[in-house]
C-alpha cells in the first residue's frame, strides 16, 4: 500500500512538473517611449527684446527698440520642420532713446505709424541647421510691405519656474534692406541695411490662453 502511495505521490508530482514546462512563457514589451510633443509657448513682453541698427553717415551705428509687441511660438524637439511663429509688432512703440528722433521715425518720412500702426511676421518654414539652431523663413510685413526674410535662430534654453511654468527662449537675427519696404528716407545720412535682433522668452501655453 505504502509503495503504491509512493508512485501516485511520483506521478502527480511529474504532472505538475510536466505542466510548468509547457506553459507559454510570458511576453514581455518594452515600454515605448512617449514621442516629444510640439509646445506652444506665449512671448513674454516684460522678459523679451526687438532691437535694430542702423548706420549713421557712415561713421557710426545706432540703436533703438520696439518696446511693445506679441505673439505665440511652438516649438517641436523631436521634428523641428513642426515648429512655428508668428509675432505682432506696434510701432508706436519705438524707441530710440530720443525723444525728437524717435517723433520722426513714426512719421510718414519712416514708419509712418498712424498708416501703418503694427508690423507683423508670420513663419513659412523652420529648418535645422546644426544642434541649437535653425533658420526660420517666413513673411515679414512693415510698412504696408511683405516680403520674405530668414531669420538665423539660437535656442537658449528651457526652464520649468514653480510660478511660470515651462518657459523657452530663443535668439534671432537678420538684415532687411529698409528701401525694399518704402522707407528710404535720409539715404546718405542712414545705411541701407538695417540689423535686427530678436531675443523672446515665452510661457508654455497648453490652452491657448497661456500664463498671465
Amino acid at each position: 500500500m505504502k509503495a503504491l502511495c509512493s508512485v501516485l505521490t511520483l506521478v502527480a508530482c511529474a504532472s505538475v512538473a510536466l505542466g510548468f514546462a509547457l506553459r507559454a512563457p510570458p511576453v514581455l514589451t518594452a515600454a515605448q517611449p512617449t514621442p516629444a510633443a510640439a509646445i506652444t509657448y506665449d512671448i513674454d513682453g516684460g522678459h523679451s527684446s526687438l532691437l535694430f541698427r542702423a548706420k549713421h553717415l557712415n561713421v557710426s551705428y545706432v540703436y533703438g527698440r520696439f518696446n511693445e509687441f506679441s505673439g505665440q511660438f511652438t516649438f517641436d524637439s523631436a521634428k523641428p520642420e513642426n515648429s512655428k511663429v508668428e509675432v505682432e509688432i506696434t510701432i508706436e512703440s519705438v524707441d530710440s532713446g530720443v525723444d525728437k528722433r524717435d517723433a520722426h521715425l513714426r512719421s510718414p518720412d519712416f514708419f509712418d505709424a498712424k498708416q501703418f500702426p503694427t508690423a507683423t511676421f508670420k513663419s513659412k518654414s523652420v529648418r535645422k541647421t546644426k544642434d541649437g539652431h535653425f533658420e526660420v523663413t517666413g513673411d515679414f510685413t512693415l510698412h504696408g510691405v511683405t516680403k520674405p526674410i530668414t531669420i538665423d535662430v539660437e535656442s537658449v534654453g528651457t526652464v520649468k519656474d514653480e510660478r511660470a511654468g515651462e518657459i523657452a527662449g530663443f535668439h534671432g537675427t537678420f538684415t532687411l534692406k529698409r528701401s525694399e519696404f518704402g522707407v528710404s528716407y535720409g539715404p546718405t545720412a542712414l545705411g541701407e541695411d538695417i540689423l535686427v535682433i530678436v531675443s523672446v522668452e515665452g510661457t508654455r501655453n497648453d490652452e491657448g490662453g497661456g500664463k498671465k
